[in-house]
């Protein structure tokens, strides 16, 4: 039985991928490699039509290893994160994040919140290759019943505003018709805000349809429509935001992070006066902390990379474009609702509007483009010892100086070469994104065809 996890966990098409079967054994392994005695393993999921199955058969494999396993329901993914750190106990999330709902996934938490390093993932690998038979029967098979935690998760996210309140902000959510469809409402209206909420009806199948961070312009429109203060639109499992400003304009993750990076700053609350992004956060940003004397930390994508950087060098702020934004000192992890209420906060206390909030950075153009190769040449060192392409990237660099930049990497999950390009002007990150494309390809011996 083959299993490998991805960057965020384990994920496929539910019942033909990641089946059941496959699941049951993934429990087993769990159990063995993460459980202790004497405590349970939570499990939560989201709102996907295979969410009652695969919890069921991840609940079986435990409680076949003798473990008892707590089951929290629909629960945000950061919530299950918060529980496990609450009570040190480790922790499993059934969720496929912002895909379409026939797929679905497994993610884990080790006890304290905190996700799983690599070499433990590749001892759960080996683990499930390795099964026998849990020789286990009578008393000693786990017990698997309903445990309560949505509450205190709602009390910890009203906690963080430190007594403050949302009073008089008018606001909009997207709830994806996923795990934030009762939690995000609930907990904004508890720290004072007026919230009405759309795509909070899931139905199994209709997570992540045409809503939330991945589609956000219905709340786009309905925040222009109804004069609200703010729209904030999460995804299928809360782990991320993106929010709409009054004017109906898109605020991403790198703009929610600026707002919170100089606000924590200015109270004397950025350790270090630091922030951790990756590489794709866009260039305007960095720009941004450079004019408020705050540093910029680079990792390379995945919230996981982000988490590893804050850790080791002891700051609490960072996160990704795509509204997966870390506050180390509140969370282990990514949380959507948290960040709302961060932001939130921040427009309470200054009496300023999102909008202007948000122009603390100004984005730059940005242009991505693939480029299709053979598997073989889609690494590291075919583009690094590449001359003719390294001459077309410093002459490209040099004419966009310090308001534009260049990435170029392989994808780790498909056989092509990523090109990203930012600038001063979308036609000039589109000409210089066109001579890369050609030049990575010329360089790897393939006729240019990219993607747009």
């Amino acid at each position: 039985m083959t299993l490998r996890f991805g960057t965020d966990g384990l994920r496929g098409v539910a019942n033909t991928e990641l089946t059941p079967e496959l699941v049951l054994a993934l429990g087993r392994a769990a159990a063995r490699v993460l459980g202790q005695k004497g405590s349970p393993f939570l499990i939560g999921r989201d709102t996907r039509l295979s969410g009652p199955m695969l919890e069921a058969a991840l609940a079986a494999g435990m409680a076949s290893e003798g473990v008892n396993v707590g089951l929290l329901g629909v629960l945000p993914t950061p919530g299950v994160a918060w529980l496990s750190a609450a009570d040190g106990w480790p922790a499993a999330m059934i969720s496929a994040s912002h895909n379409p709902y026939a797929d679905n996934g497994v993610k884990f938490f080790a006890p304290g919140g905190r996700k799983l390093s690599d070499e433990t993932e590749k001892q759960l690998e080996a683990e499930v290759e390795a099964l026998g038979s849990p020789g286990l029967s009578g008393t000693q098979v786990g017990r698997v019943a309903p445990c309560a935690g949505v509450e205190r998760y709602q009390d910890a996210l009203v906690s963080t505003l430190a007594h403050r309140r949302l009073d008089g902000l008018r606001v909009i959510v997207d709830c994806a018709n996923g795990a934030a469809s009762e939690v995000a409402p609930a907990v904004l209206a508890r720290a004072g805000a007026d919230v009405d909420a759309i795509h909070n009806r899931p139905d199994g199948i209709n997570i992540n349809d045409g809503s939330g961070s991945t589609h956000p312009r219905a709340l786009q429109e309905a925040v222009v429509a109804t004069g609200a203060d703010a729209g904030l639109a999460f995804d299928g499992d809360a782990d991320r935001v993106l929010a709409v400003d009054h004017a109906g304009e898109l605020v991403d993750g790198d703009q929610l992070m600026a707002i919170c990076a100089v606000d924590r700053r200015d109270r004397g609350l950025l350790v270090g006066d630091t922030v951790v992004v990756t590489v794709m956060t866009n260039l305007g940003f960095r720009l941004a902390m450079r004019d408020h004397a705050v540093s910029v930390v680079e990792t390379a994508v995945g919230d996981r990379s982000v988490l590893e950087a804050l850790e080791q060098g002891g700051w609490t702020l960072g996160g990704e474009q795509s509204g997966h934004v870390v506050f180390r000192d509140l969370a282990t992890t990514g949380d959507g609702i948290l960040t709302a209420l961060q932001v939130l906060d921040t427009v309470a206390r200054s009496g300023r509007p999102l909008a202007e909030l948000a122009a603390v950075m100004t984005r730059l153009p940005q242009v991505l483009r693939s480029v299709r190769v053979p598997a073989r040449v889609a690494d590291r060192d075919g583009l690094d010892h590449a001359e003719q392409l390294r001459a077309e990237v410093r002459a490209v660099e040099a004419e966009l100086g310090d308001r534009g930049r260049v990435l170029i990497r392989p994808s780790g999950t498909e056989p092509v070469v990523r090109v990203m390009v930012e600038a001063a002007s979308a036609e000039q990150a589109d000409e210089a994104a066109d001579r890369l494309c050609e030049a990575v390809a010329a360089a790897l011996g393939r006729p240019s065809d990219s993607d747009h």
